[in-house]
């Protein structure tokens, strides 16, 4: 027996689509992959990392994350403030998830459209 047999298929895709609504976003993976192996950065880090993304992106992606319990917002009482983020022990839970999610994905075979050669 599986340690998900209590589910059924209904509340399967139920508990999935409420993980993945919780990754939903253009930058929460990135985010989560700067974070990962105990990493705390500071919010001038996280930007300078990821280049791509904008300041009010940033911040609204960090507050999603927190608020669902992924990330910790760490404030040291100091002039200038200095704010840390790190992933919390679930949120750190989260890596070899999304490690096989990757490598399930690189496993994915090429599909061959109609009309096509194979090399298209």
């Amino acid at each position: 027996m599986g340690k998900h047999d209590h589910h059924t298929p209904v509340t399967a895709a139920s508990g999935i689509e409420g993980a993945i609504q919780m990754l939903e976003g253009r930058w929460k993976l990135v985010i989560l992959f700067h974070l990962f192996g105990g990493q705390k950065l500071r919010f001038s880090d996280l930007e300078r990392a990821i280049p791509a993304i904008s300041q009010k992106m940033l911040i609204q992606q960090l507050r999603q994350l927190e608020q669902d319990g992924i990330v910790t917002r760490i404030v040291h009482a100091q002039v200038p403030p200095k704010v840390e983020y790190h992933l919390t022990d679930w949120g750190q839970s989260l890596c070899p998830a999304l490690d096989e999610l990757l490598t399930w994905a690189e496993r994915r075979p090429t599909l061959k459209r109609e009309g096509q050669s194979p090399k298209e």
